[in-house]
């Protein structure tokens, strides 16, 4: 009789874990690579005035794009092609080619030989790249060097059709990507060794955050090097000491994979042009009484038209007549309290509010001082 006595007992015990569980939010726990970035390890931009080719007739207008036609004239000059005699008169009407702007962002570290994505923009008034090709085009950074070779067919998510009386657009056609459109050439000044202090900034800076990294780090250098290695400088930075038995990659690889709690600052962000409202997780609303009220004010306009009687003299007068109808409909007075998010979303729910409701509402709990979050409008 003592195994069904333990077998029941467990079952107990683990109901009661269970409840207890169930009763506490689950913390959501993220990798420290996830937040943070190491300091000086970063991307680098170019950019690069090119020309697209290809094009069925959507390219620049060279009668408006003078620049789209001195580059066109250079480029074929170089190809041994003179087109410098053609009088003043006689006008180059392409269609076929777009004058653009080439970017890219270099990943840290990258070496010759690699390929990344760019991006091309229209510069003239070419109505689409769709089906264009971007000819070879140097890519510089801001010290004037370059540093990758671009060329390859533009993908363009959009498009534009126009006829005489209609015009149907879908994203925009004047922007496309080359995937693997750039070949490196020379390599970005600096390594991962030439990097100072290791110092882990964070994405989104918090204090709490912060202290969570260097304890979680500590805990994990105790184990595997019996020294502490984290030191937390302020709500951004955090202070890393490479132990002198592991590389600075692998030792980086293994801190980027511990998991900690992120903590996020009570916020509320509005969107009143979309509507879009989020609340952060840890917003609180002291116990606060909502009503709201819409106010619809409808005008009509019916004009009457008075003719004069047959062989009468006179003349057809339009007389404007205007109806003005405005009415308000009270909205019940609501209690309304945020201990948790949960109870706050269900709160402003039996309200039954549009999004431009709750924004008011939340912008008047502000100001009077029950919304215990930072309110950020855009």
């Amino acid at each position: 009789m003592l195994q069904p006595r333990l077998t029941w007992q467990f079952c107990i015990t683990f109901l009661l874990c269970m409840v207890v569980l169930t009763s506490f939010p689950a913390a959501a726990s993220v990798r420290i690579k996830d937040i943070t970035t190491i300091q000086g390890v970063r991307e680098n931009q170019i950019v690069g005035y090119g020309l697209v080719v290809g094009l069925q007739g959507t390219g620049d207008t060279l009668a408006n794009s003078v620049f789209t036609a001195q580059s066109l004239q250079s480029m074929l000059d170089r190809m041994g092609v003179n087109i410098r005699s053609i009088g003043r008169g006689n006008v180059l009407r392409t269609r076929n080619v777009a004058a653009v702007l080439v970017t890219a962002d270099l990943p840290a570290f990258i070496q010759p030989g690699s390929r990344v994505d760019v991006t091309v923009s229209s510069l003239g008034d070419a109505t689409s790249l769709l089906g264009g090709t971007l000819v070879l085009t140097a890519l510089t950074g801001v010290d004037g060097q370059t540093y990758a070779i671009a060329q390859g067919q533009v993908a363009v998510a959009g498009f534009s059709v126009a006829g005489q009386a209609e015009t149907i657009t879908q994203n925009v056609a004047t922007a496309g990507r080359i995937p693997n459109g750039a070949v490196m050439e020379r390599e970005v000044p600096g390594q991962l060794h030439d990097v100072g202090p290791l110092v882990m900034i964070l994405r989104n800076p918090d204090f709490a955050t912060s202290v969570r990294i260097a304890d979680a780090i500590n805990a994990y250098s105790g184990r595997h090097f019996g020294m502490r290695l984290a030191h937390e400088e302020d709500q951004r930075s955090v202070l890393l000491t490479r132990p002198p038995r592991i590389g600075t990659t692998r030792f980086i690889a293994e801190l980027g994979e511990l998991l900690v709690e992120a903590d996020t600052p009570a916020r509320v962000v509005m969107d009143s042009r979309s509507g879009t409202v989020v609340i952060g997780q840890d917003v609180q609303i002291s116990t606060v009484a909502v009503t709201q009220g819409n106010l619809t004010v409808q005008i009509s306009e019916m004009p009457q038209v008075s003719q004069p009687n047959p062989f009468a003299r006179g003349r057809t007068v339009v007389t404007p007549n205007t109806e003005i109808d405005a009415t308000q409909q009270g909205g019940p007075i609501s209690i309304v309290r945020g201990p948790s998010l949960s109870t706050l979303v269900n709160g402003l729910n039996k309200i039954g509010l549009t999004p431009s409701g709750i924004i008011a509402i939340l912008q008047a709990i502000k100001t009077a001082g029950a919304l215990h979050a930072d309110l950020v409008v855009q």
